[in-house]
């Protein structure tokens, strides 16, 4: 009985996994939404800001454990580890180029910290996603979500 046990809460862990959704980010925008298109200025006068601010969310995520790829923005942390970022479909999305619309972009927050290896490479990040928004000083957000793990993205 008791090797029973041991063995039930040796498998808890892969049981979280089992019910996570992966989600892509076609998945967060609704069916027949279509962005605006982004204008990105090329002159140095000035930067281009975000389109699609307030762009409407897919409600049937909020509260699910799903997995989501992305590049990670840093918002909060050290060169250590990262308690707060934004997870973006593109690299340079939010530094180099304007951020996309807010249904592509995800506020994550790790309680603990997360060790991130490089910002050049894509990463799945699990974890609950609400449908609440975020306003940061980079970018109107449409989805947060509470970090559980991050992992490399093979894909």
């Amino acid at each position: 009985m008791k090797k029973l046990i041991i063995l039930l809460f040796a498998f808890i862990p892969l049981l979280s996994w089992a019910d996570t959704k992966e989600v892509f980010w076609e998945d967060l925008v609704p069916k027949n939404y279509v962005a605006p298109e982004q204008q990105v200025n090329h002159s140095g006068g000035g930067t281009s800001g975000q389109v699609g601010e307030n762009s409407p969310v897919v409600t049937e995520y909020n509260g699910e454990t799903v997995k989501v790829p992305g590049f990670i923005v840093p918002l909060e942390g050290d060169q250590n580890s990262l308690t707060e970022f934004l997870l973006v479909p593109y690299f340079g999305a939010c530094i180099h180029v304007p951020p996309p619309p807010s249904n592509q972009i995800v506020h994550v927050k790790f309680a603990k910290g997360i060790k991130v290896d490089s910002l050049y490479e894509p990463v799945w990040i699990q974890g609950v996603l609400s449908t609440d928004g975020w306003k940061g000083d980079i970018a109107t957000v449409g989805y947060t979500m509470q970090g559980a793990t991050v992992e490399p993205y093979e894909g």
